[in-house]
């Protein structure tokens, strides 16, 4: 599960995150790619805009969900 005290600093703030277990497998960049980006120098992904609709949220969750390593983190924010 991802914890927000290991959380990349890159992401905006909000409730969803992207912690240092992130593999760069790809998984929310392709699910919910209005809000995630990809760091390329640290080769990890990161939350660069917070869900701004329910569409969004529903990506987003989805995308967390997905996530393989649990590296995606909603703090309820």
């Amino acid at each position: 599960m991802a914890d927000v005290a290991n959380k990349y600093p890159e992401n905006v703030p909000g409730k969803y995150y992207v912690d240092e277990q992130c593999i760069d497998c790809d998984l929310c960049r392709e699910t919910a790619p209005a809000n995630f980006k990809r760091n390329d120098d640290g080769g990890h992904s990161y939350v660069y805009k917070q869900a701004e609709s329910p569409e969004e949220e529903a990506l987003c969750k989805e995308a967390m969900e997905g996530c393989p390593v649990e590296a995606i983190g909603n703090d309820g924010g």
